[in-house]
Parts: structure tokens; C-alpha cells; sequence
């Protein structure tokens, strides 16, 4: 049975990992500034020119595959990677469409061109970790990362990956958009097993029962801050 491995997130309230702080928390608000020195020891060629979305994105992915023991590594893996998000990089779309629209686009940023599709943020996390697997985004209509936990379970049930790294991530909805509800920005990842190589103890199993409800530890999961919540309250050393 598939087991979670590992936790970690970038919130409002902070970022972290699962094995060193228990506080998550997904809540309204202004995300912290994601410096290089936070998510990485050495330095990131790229991650000076990221734009905030693959930034938040990289940093969470970073942070879970570290609890997970997956952190270091000198082949790569077989691993996927796959996110939902309700606004993804709309940001940055936004962004960029301000440089294309003076001086009819000669003013055009490559910059953050290179950063206008949402899974840009998974390619950086896998040239960085070394990752082979399935990587692609998901959108949603709810952040409830639901999506990106079903995919990652059926490509470890088919044999497509051996281990995934299932999440959430959004900046928020564009201040000048009017929607009521602009959701909760963030970015939260689990690190989901077939079977652990390392020694460290899993937070529990995760399963699918017949009517494709997600089980972990023999409770139903209503959405993947749920999960890790539940997850944190297990205590793994």
C-alpha cells in the first residue's frame, strides 16, 4: 500500500517541512519572500530570475522531497510531479502581457516569458532533483489538491512512477479580478511512496476504497491540507 513520506509547504504562516515543524497552516494573507538561502544551501543558477509562482512551487517541492529523505541525489529518479491550482502563473501571464503591450511587444520580456505556463515551476523542480517521472498541473475550480492526489495514486497503481509528489500550489487570484472568493495562497506538497527506501518512519498509508474516496490511515480525506494535517498529527520521527 502507498505511503506518505513527506510534507513540506510554503504558507502564509511560513514554510517548512513535516519532519521539523508541525504548525502547518493554509490561511489568508501575503506569502513570505522566498529567498534562495531559505530553500537551498548552495546556490540556484535560475532561481534569482523565477517568477514568484515557480518559486513558491519549487520551494514546497524542495521542502517535502528533504522530509521524505529524497532531497540529495546523484542519479536520477523516477519520480512525477503533479500540482493543482486554481489561478496558476496568471500572474506572470499578467506580467509579461504589460511588456508586450507598449512599442507593439518590442519591449517584450523573455524573462518572464520563459515563465508564462504553470508546469515551467515543475520543470525547474525536476532539472534540480534530478526527477524522470509524469510532470504536469491540474487546474481546479477549489484549492482542495484533490485532483493532483487522485493522478499521483493512479500512476503509482498502474506502474507509471514508483513514487510522486502530489500538491497545491497558487499565489492568489490577481488583485484587479473581481471574484468574491480569491482563495488561499500557497503551496503544499506530499511525497507519496510505493514502497520507502530510507529509514525514516512514513507518516501512514494512503489508498483509494472503491468509491475513489482517498483513505489515509483508515480515515477519509476531504482535500490535501487535510491530509497533511492528519499527517503531522501521526508524530513520524
Amino acid at each position: 500500500m502507498p505511503l506518505i513520506t513527506g510534507v513540506g509547504w510554503v504558507t502564509v504562516s511560513g514554510m517548512g517541512r513535516g519532519r521539523e515543524r508541525n504548525d502547518f497552516a493554509m490561511t489568508k494573507g501575503r506569502l513570505p519572500r522566498i529567498a534562495r538561502k531559505s530553500v537551498f544551501d548552495k546556490p540556484h543558477k535560475h532561481f534569482g530570475r523565477m517568477d514568484e509562482f515557480s518559486k513558491l512551487g519549487l520551494a514546497a517541492i524542495a521542502f517535502a522531497l528533504k522530509d521524505a529523505g529524497l532531497y540529495e541525489w546523484s542519479e536520477k529518479r523516477d519520480i512525477g510531479i503533479i500540482a493543482s491550482t486554481v489561478y496558476g502563473c496568471l500572474h506572470t501571464d499578467i506580467d509579461y502581457f504589460d511588456t508586450v503591450m507598449p512599442e507593439e511587444g518590442q519591449l517584450a520580456s523573455p524573462a518572464l516569458f520563459s515563465y508564462t505556463l504553470p508546469n515551467c515551476a515543475l520543470g525547474e523542480a525536476a532539472c534540480h532533483f534530478g526527477l524522470t517521472g509524469a510532470c504536469y498541473v491540474i487546474n481546479e475550480q477549489q484549492p482542495s489538491g484533490i485532483a493532483s492526489l487522485d493522478a499521483a495514486m493512479d500512476g503509482i497503481e498502474f506502474n507509471e512512477f514508483e513514487k510522486a509528489l502530489a500538491g497545491i500550489c497558487d499565489t492568489g487570484c490577481p488583485p484587479h479580478i473581481s471574484l468574491e472568493d480569491k482563495g488561499i495562497p500557497g503551496s503544499a506538497f506530499v511525497v507519496i511512496e510505493k514502497g520507502p527506501e530510507s529509514s525514516l518512519t512514513p507518516y501512514g498509508s494512503i489508498s483509494l476504497n472503491e468509491g475513489g474516496d482517498i483513505i489515509f490511515n483508515g480515515k477519509r480525506i476531504e482535500n490535501l491540507i487535510g491530509l497533511i494535517q492528519e499527517c503531522l498529527s501521526e508524530s513520524p520521527e
